[in-house]
């Protein structure tokens, strides 16, 4: 099994009005530092080492637990824009005057809401295997997904049917995303609390039930350059959001996966890291 250092981060962590938030920073000092914001039931244990590594080799990462959620402590938000400001909130606190964004599945929803609400923290914006909120022609999400999202003991079947594709390649990225990830969750760190989880769905709920017209509006608001990325097989973002959101905003580009799903950032983790690395470097 390889090594990674980004399994050898150390925790750091910084206060805030709200909490003290724990964080990692890894990679080349320097340059926009480059903000990861996690996604539903994710921690900063939850990231694959491997995309750490490969984005740290030419930028300075920082991976961070909002607050309540993990290893930050606090009262945990129950909306978008809640969590959002979270976020600003620790850019803010560690004195970064700008950064770069990546936010991956519910994290994508956050952090679009960081560039409408201080667009003047934001340069660049990466949105993964995620989506402007509710757009037309969207269907609910299956019943299987949706009860998997709600249980507070997922296995590895429930996260491979999430995340990978049911086929023998997508299975097998899926497997080995899994090893990786063991090295930080077999330590035995904080998981995302019930009482969060709940906070995370109403928060999801709320952003999906925005009218289109509202969602528009928020794409059109957004100068920053984006890309948007998703899995064509994501049962959980449908691919079809994020063809949406680009025809709406200023500056966008469209990468999709036809053989991924929702962790196709790991699945083709030196294709997406690469397509990540020229996107930032403009």
């Amino acid at each position: 099994m390889s090594t990674y250092l980004a399994d050898k981060a150390e925790d750091l962590s910084v206060e805030g009005a709200s909490a003290t938030f724990t964080y990692r920073r890894m990679g080349s000092p320097g340059g926009v530092p480059l903000v990861l914001v996690s996604g539903l039931r994710g921690t900063i244990d939850s990231w694959d080492p491997e995309f750490l590594d490969l984005l740290a080799a030419d930028h300075d990462v920082i991976l961070f637990d909002n607050v309540g959620i993990g290893y930050t402590p606090g009262e945990p938000r129950d909306s978008v824009e809640g969590f959002a400001d979270g976020a600003i909130e620790f850019i803010e606190v560690l004195g970064l005057a700008q950064v770069d964004l990546v936010g991956w599945s519910m994290g994508g929803f956050v952090a679009q809401h960081v560039v409408l609400r201080r667009p003047d923290l934001v340069r660049r914006l990466v949105v993964a295997g995620s989506g402007p909120g509710r757009v037309p022609g969207a269907q609910p999400l299956p019943e299987k997904v949706q009860g998997i999202m709600a249980k507070p003991d997922a296995g590895a079947d429930d996260m491979l049917y999430l995340f990978f594709p049911e086929t023998e390649a997508g299975r097998a990225a899926g497997v080995e995303h899994l090893t990786k990830v063991s090295t930080r969750l077999a330590a035995g760190g904080p998981a995302v609390s019930e009482t969060a989880a709940m906070r995370q769905r109403e928060a999801i709920a709320k952003y999906m039930a925005v009218p289109f017209e509202q969602v528009r509006a928020n794409l059109e608001a957004i100068k920053q350059p984006v890309l948007y990325a998703n899995g064509v097989r994501d049962v959980i973002a449908p691919a079809l959001a994020s063809y949406v959101a680009v025809q709406h905003l200023d500056s966008a580009t469209l990468v999709l996966y036809s053989d991924a799903g929702h962790a196709f950032l790991f699945q083709h983790v030196k294709a997406f890291t690469t397509e990540v690395a020229n996107f930032l470097a403009g």
